[in-house]
């Protein structure tokens, strides 16, 4: 038969010295764990298979020793392309030391070019990622000196900047589905979504490479809902059913979660208000920036706290948060089960998902702030000796109608006291964000200057906006003093707005502020107004 069941340790020996592996998963989410397990093990065993070239979409690991970690060896991997590195620290060590070569590309880029792969096409053209630092004319999305080859190129279409990223053929996926029957039809209703499984599949089996997908378990033939295959059989080529359910997690920490795949309904209790720090006061202001409807992104991180704040406003309703893996609706969830969402109202492909993003559809972006400089530009990626990549960063800000940064001001250290509508400092942070030049712009203020798109940038202190000559002061909060707390902690002067503002004082009081989202007629301006709470 064409289509073998095999054991994990059994499958990946047909795996070869310079091939190129694609593999799927998001964070800890439908990750083929055996699977790369016993290649690892195999690797330490044997030296084989070498040389690889590692290719995949999201970030794939737990910051340990799990995901894409089991390919951190040198000698094991020769080349990674992947759009987030931050979760494999020993596949990054190998970067930093300059062992191999290293790419990282928007994440839903790499997701749309294994679309591209599998339809034949010479590479995936998109604006997305230009002057940023995977711009050629940049850094190409190079890691280090030993990455030489040039991936992307700028190419002109009727006038038009376009990024061209050239496809390659891949050899062997590494998959991960819930059942396959007895014909290799793979479905996938536990996991917390379908991923970029179905193209992957595709891209390899029509490059002439072959398919190993990771089940829970096989099942009879004829038995499977067909609307629930996500990978047809003709596409696989080995199917391998789990020996041990821990490398079978629905996410690396949770077993199973029933209330991220639909199959029931978790009834969500009054989320605990958040403590009225500076992440809050952040949050707060956020939501302001929130329209009617607003079909939203939250980054990880500090933009989590908008949901928090929408919530205890009661403002929630008029927010659909829609994480890139796929999941619209719902809670999105965070840790090491990021990507996946309570109470999801559908769950479509990240390709698809990323069609949308870079199409304009979300109305904000809310997104952490690590380092910014005059233009506006922002650097998430890369921190000195720290590689991160800009997983789905690149796709969402450069497309979001309005995009928000969300960060304090100040790191390493910050202390801040909010009371009676006032803001104190107690204990500046030691790391100064603001600075000459960001080390790597993985947003570029110049390119959303150029498309118009609205910017804003909050701290806890102070608010600016982008202009046309870079970052424009626009608020500070009350108790604050412009100088000696804002100005004397950036490395630069921004543009100081003519009509400076105090941030509301309501942001800096204990009770809820009363947010209400309306819309404004007869213009039909949308606009969020602060009403008195009632």
């Amino acid at each position: 038969m064409r289509l073998k069941f095999l054991t994990a340790e059994e499958a990946v020996k047909i795996i070869k010295s310079g091939s190129t592996v694609a593999t799927g998963g998001f964070v800890g989410n439908c990750v083929p764990e055996e699977l790369e397990m016993e290649l690892e093990k195999r690797y330490l065993q044997t030296e084989e298979p070498k040389n690889l070239t590692l290719v995949y979409v999201a970030g794939q690991g737990d910051g340990k020793d799990r995901g894409i970690n089991h390919f951190g060896y040198e000698g094991m991997i020769k080349r990674v392309i992947g759009g987030h590195w931050g979760l494999a620290p020993k596949v990054q060590k190998l970067a930093l030391e300059n062992k191999i070569e290293g790419y990282t590309f928007p994440q839903g880029v790499i997701a749309h070019l294994f679309r591209d792969i599998a339809a034949g096409k010479p590479g995936t053209i998109t604006h997305v990622g230009l002057k940023t630092f995977v711009d050629p004319r940049i850094e190409g999305g190079k890691l280090n000196k030993k990455t030489k080859e040039d991936l992307v190129e700028v190419i002109d279409l009727y006038g038009k900047e376009y990024l061209f990223y050239k496809a390659f053929p891949i050899d062997f996926a590494l998959l991960r589905g819930t059942y396959a029957d007895e014909r290799g039809n793979v479905t996938m209703e536990k996991e917390v979504g379908s991923l970029e499984v179905l193209s992957i599949a595709q891209a390899c089996k029509n490059s002439g490479g072959k398919v190993i997908v990771q089940v829970e378990k096989v099942v009879k033939a004829g038995t499977l809902d067909p609307r629930l295959v996500k990978i047809p059989g003709i596409y696989v080529d080995t199917v391998v059913e789990v020996q041990d359910m821990k490398n079978h997690m629905q996410t690396f920490s949770e077993q199973y979660n029933p209330g991220y795949t639909g199959n029931i309904k978790v009834p969500v209790s009054s989320v605990k208000p958040m403590e009225l720090d500076e992440r809050k006061i952040i949050a707060r202001r956020a939501v302001m920036e929130l329209v009617p409807n607003a079909i939203v992104n939250l980054g990880i991180g500090m933009p989590e706290g908008v949901s928090i704040v929408a919530n205890e406003e009661g403002v929630s309703d008029q927010m659909i948060l829609t994480v890139e893996p796929g999941p619209i609706g719902g809670i999105p969830v965070g840790g090491l089960s990021f990507g996946a969402t309570i109470n999801p109202e559908a769950i479509i492909d990240q390709p698809n998902q990323f069609d949308f993003y870079d199409g304009g559809g979300l109305d904000v972006a809310f997104l952490g702030l690590a380092e910014c400089d005059e233009f506006g530009n922002i650097n998430v990626s890369k921190f000195g000796p720290k590689i991160t990549g800009p997983g789905g960063f690149i796709n969402i800000t450069q497309n979001a109608k309005k995009v928000v940064f969300c960060g304090t001001f100040t790191a390493g250290g910050l202390k801040i006291e909010a009371a009676n509508g006032k803001l104190s400092i107690l204990q500046e942070g030691k790391v100064v964000k603001f600075i000459g030049k960001v080390e790597q712009i993985t947003f570029s203020g110049k390119y959303a200057e150029e498309v118009g798109q609205t910017v804003i940038y909050i701290t806890e202190r102070a608010v600016f906006e982008l202009g046309e000559d870079g970052l424009v002061l626009t608020e500070i909060a009350p108790g604050i003093e412009l100088v000696k707390d804002v100005l004397e902690y950036m490395d630069f002067k921004p543009v100081i707005s003519k009509n400076l503002k105090l941030m509301d004082e309501r942001i800096f009081k204990s009770e809820k502020m009363g947010v209400q989202i309306e819309q404004k007629f007869p213009s039909e301006a949308l606009e969020v107004s602060l009403v008195e709470a009632h």
